[in-house]
């Protein structure tokens, strides 16, 4: 199996190496400073389940050739346009994009720019990051890639894929026939974690220890779930109790990336989770006031950050 990825930060370095080495042809779409880093020192893995130094080949974005089996997208939702260039002269007939972006948006787009035959459904749940230094370090356990076709075959190719990552060391890959609905409990979860952490600038214990705040985010998860119910995605009770105990837990830790890039001054997701989740609320005809508030939040913030006015900067 041919495999191109977009990337080799931490998720794309991290999968494409685990798949190189259980035996794929591997190469990686890359910029020029990463580009000249992978070239001095290889592709450096360092986790708990395997430690690895691999050479890699690279190109840059739009000169990757043809003939992919599988082009996996790594990007954040904010890079998905210039991912669609980079990506564009290699995707053939024949090639599957297997996009492991949060949330949904990104999904219609690829369809629209490649056919909707060409896109699968994925998630990733990986903790890791790279280092100043170019290092893949993964930072728990969590090492799962799940994927599958939107219609909900289990097609020759992504068992071929399936196939393929059960061989890999270090990562636990699934090929399911009910992605979207996977799909749609991530968003369900993300996007109620998105918005009380993002809005209210804390994380979910800190929230659940404030007056009112496992009742608000509670309503969230009950409103979003209404939202994937419109769309056709009933949210089992099992997930409903757990992510309601989560929002309870006055102990709790949990914050999502999104609220860590804010507080950072890094870009962030607004439209792809926030502003996503704030259509589908109007569409569907849920509250969504607080939805309104968090989009609004987010886009306020992005002003300042553009205009360089961040406290600090």
């Amino acid at each position: 199996m041919r495999i191109l990825v977009l990337g080799a930060g931490a998720l794309g370095g991290y999968f494409g190496g685990r798949l190189q080495q259980a035996g794929a042809e591997t190469a990686y779409l890359v910029r020029p400073r990463r580009r000249e880093q992978l070239a001095r020192e290889g592709l450096v893995i360092e986790s708990p389940f395997g430690a690895a130094r691999l050479p890699v080949t690279t190109h840059a974005p739009g000169e990757g050739g043809t003939g992919w089996d599988i082009v996996l997208l790594t990007c954040k939702a904010y890079d998905l346009e210039e991912a669609i260039a980079a990506i564009r002269p290699s995707v053939g007939p024949e090639t599957a994009i297997l996009p492991v972006l949060n949330g949904l948006a990104h999904v219609a787009r690829l369809q629209a720019e490649f056919g909707v035959g060409a896109v699968l459904g994925g998630l990733a749940k990986i903790q890791a990051t790279l280092t100043a230094e170019g290092v893949v370090r993964q930072l728990n356990d969590w090492r799962w890639l799940t994927f599958g076709e939107t219609d909900g075959r289990m097609s020759p190719r992504v068992e071929a894929l399936a196939a393929l990552a059960a061989r890999a060391e270090g990562m636990v890959a699934s090929a399911v026939p009910d992605i979207l609905q996977r799909m749609w409990e991530k968003l369900v979860h993300l996007g109620t974690s998105a918005i009380g952490t993002v809005l209210l600038r804390a994380n979910t214990g800190e929230i659940a220890r404030a007056p009112g705040g496992v009742g608000v985010m509670h309503r969230m998860l009950e409103r979003n779930a209404a939202i994937a119910a419109a769309n056709g995605h009933l949210m089992p009770e099992a997930f409903m109790a757990e992510f309601r105990a989560l929002f309870a837990d006055p102990k709790g830790s949990y914050a999502t990336s999104m609220l860590r890039d804010l507080e950072a001054g890094g870009r962030i997701e607004a439209d792809h989770i926030l502003g996503f989740l704030l259509e589908a609320a109007r569409a569907a005809g849920v509250p969504h006031e607080l939805h309104e508030a968090a989009y609004l939040h987010a886009k306020a913030y992005e002003q300042r950050r553009d205009a360089g006015r961040l406290p600090g900067g």
